[in-house]
């Protein structure tokens, strides 16, 4: 068996292995694909440390080559089908239990009084250089991880439609710089040859094409829900990587409709779909309710605009009393009220529905006594994954079909 073969062989069960665990995230959970990529960080830096296989121009780790690649489009994956958010918790995790690490080895140092036993003899100077090369590694890992991010959002405004392209350009690149910053720490702590160097470089690139095929059959076969349909802006994927909280209080700040102090359109967007994902993830039926206010032009034409906002604001203030302190209410636009309500099956939010109904029509505007009605649609999911504009579409044939049928009513799959 050659060296390149067996890094081959390595990749094809490394991927299939994670994959699969990927997969199984919404019966058990991120935390076992977490804990699965972190668990082989060790053994990773260990082998790229001192295990080289000969392959074309020199030699390479699979360490190196197998393990930390792979790690990286893990990572990419994750951000693909999950968020910015979740990508950050492995690569903080292994950045501070490495440095943990380090700190525990160097009070081992310092105490002098081990005890003599017959077997091995404990190598801390190996501990020591381990430790070094995992923190070197992690950090990489870190700014690595930014990166690939980054560049595969960016590379998907100039090559959107090949997808292979998008993943593949963006692993080679950061894997590129990679190779040559751990090489410096390779050689610094363990001597490392400069057929490392070019050797696992020419390696990375074979596991960057390889992985970038196998990463695009799992999008294309296996996780089938559609992804985003355009790229973020790389600012905002930057500041969701690192700065999480900034970023939610700015949304927070940013989110809030002003005429009626509901969330907005945009908050809507940034948010749903995580909502939905993270109830059906934990088994819990997702419901999604659109509101319509009725004849709300009328209004406006009859009155003046003046009145249709405060009619507005009327009814804004009615839907978050009668909805439940758990639910979720947007302003969708114009006249029109989004409500993503977790842990409510389809009977539970058709009655829900009704309530939200009767609340709206037994409140009275005090200007020109108008009395609002308004018309729901309601879907509900139980079994996911689905893609948010699915239910919005749902929902609004439903409420649709109330307005045919009247108006200031509830439609539902149930109430049909």
């Amino acid at each position: 068996m050659t060296g390149t073969f067996l890094l081959v062989v390595q990749a094809l069960i490394y991927f299939v292995t994670m994959a699969a665990v990927f997969h199984t995230r919404q019966r058990f959970g991120i935390g076992t694909f977490l804990c699965v990529l972190g668990v082989m960080h060790f053994l990773e830096t260990y082998l790229a440390a001192v295990y080289f296989l000969p392959v074309p121009f020199g030699i390479a780790s699979p360490g190196s080559t197998v393990m930390f690649s792979g790690k990286l489009m893990m990572l990419l994956l994750l951000y693909i089908k999950e968020d910015a958010e979740t990508v950050r918790q492995p690569i903080y995790g292994l950045l501070v239990g490495n440095v943990l690490m380090v700190a525990m080895a160097l009070l081992l140092r310092l105490f002098g009084d081990v005890a003599e036993l017959s077997g091995p003899k404990p190598d801390l100077t190996f501990l020591d250089d381990m430790g070094v090369l995992m923190v070197w590694g992690t950090a990489l890992l870190f700014l690595d991880s930014i990166a690939l991010i980054l560049l595969y959002e960016k590379l998907g405004q100039r090559i959107a439609n090949t997808l292979f392209k998008r993943i593949f350009l963006s692993a080679a690149i950061v894997l590129t710089i990679d190779q040559l910053l751990f090489f410096v720490g390779l050689h610094l702590v363990s001597g490392v040859p400069l057929s490392a160097l070019y050797g696992g470089w020419i390696a990375k690139m074979g596991a960057a094409l390889l992985y970038s095929a196998l990463l695009v059959g799992y999008l294309r076969y296996v996780e089938t829900r559609p992804m985003l349909a355009g790229p973020e802006p790389l600012l905002k994927v930057f500041d969701r990587l690192t700065f999480r909280h900034r970023y939610e209080d700015l949304l927070q700040r940013t989110g809030i409709d002003t005429l009626t102090g509901t969330k907005d359109r945009g908050q809507f967007e940034a948010v749903a779909q995580s909502l939905i994902d993270r109830g059906l993830r934990d088994r819990m039926p997702v419901s999604l309710l659109m509101i319509d206010i009725d004849h709300f032009k009328s209004i406006n034409d009859q009155f003046g605009h003046v009145t249709g906002d405060k009619v507005l604001r009327d009814v804004a203030r009615s839907l978050s009393s009668a909805l439940r302190s758990t639910d979720r209410l947007f302003r969708y636009g114009g006249e029109e009220f989004v409500a993503i309500c977790q842990d409510l099956n389809a009977g539970d939010a058709a009655v829900l529905a009704e309530r939200v109904r009767a609340a709206v029509e037994a409140t009275t505007s005090a200007e020109h006594s108008l009395r609002a009605t308004v018309s729901i649609g309601v879907t509900t999911a139980e079994n996911g994954p689905i893609p948010v504009e699915q239910m919005i579409r749902d929902a609004d044939s439903w409420l649709y079909e109330a307005k045919r049928r009247g108006r200031n009513r509830v439609e539902s799959p149930v109430i049909a």
